[in-house]
């Protein structure tokens, strides 16, 4: 069962905004347990549950990588049969460099690029890398984040900055580079404005 956008925009508007505060919901729990438990606790379960909150009743297939192909404007994911092994690439390179990379916003920027860049998930993608993202500043900090405002919200309502550091990303990774910088600087941006409040 799900809920097209076309059939209703308003009815359509307002599960996603449920399934965001439920998404919110289940990720303050996974960052509680990420506390305890460190960058272990964030897997591939993690991300599928997450994903499955934000799009449940608009989409089928939550939860679930992709099984076909995808587009998104001017952007081509890769391939779904690369999917599952570039998502363990992603856990991995998270893993392996939690402690190599210890500021607050180079990870969680490299999450929040790279889960856009792949798109495992038929939708809700952007949704998805953003509470990941957010879920890695919290962890680094080792608190959820105090502040009315959240990052991920920060980003929905001015989204123009975020598409331009990650085209900026997706430039440098098409030249062979791995250049996440001016995603994490904008991420500093948000995580100070967050904090000050």
């Amino acid at each position: 069962m799900s809920v097209r956008e076309s059939d209703d925009p308003g009815f359509f508007a307002r599960i996603q905004e449920q399934n965001l505060l439920r998404q919110y919901d289940l990720l303050t729990n996974c960052i509680e347990i990420g506390i305890s438990k460190n960058i272990e606790a964030f897997d591939k379960y993690t991300l599928w549950s997450l994903n499955a909150a934000a799009v449940a009743n608009i989409a089928q297939f939550g939860g679930r990588y992709r099984k076909e192909p995808i587009y998104v404007g001017k952007h081509i994911p890769p391939h779904f049969k690369d999917v599952s092994n570039l998502m363990d690439r992603f856990f991995s390179l998270l893993h392996e460099n939690w402690d190599i990379l210890d500021d607050p916003t180079t990870l969680p920027a490299y999450a929040l690029w790279r889960l856009n860049w792949i798109h495992p998930f038929v939708e809700g993608n952007g949704r998805t890398a953003r509470a990941a993202c957010y879920y890695l500043m919290c962890l680094r900090h080792g608190a959820i984040l105090p502040g009315s405002k959240t990052v991920p919200e920060r980003i929905r309502d001015n989204r123009q900055p975020y598409y331009d550091a990650l085209s900026a990303a997706d430039r440098a990774w098409e030249n062979g580079d791995f250049d996440v910088s001016e995603l994490a600087a904008y991420l500093q941006g948000l995580l100070v404005a967050q904090l000050s409040e």
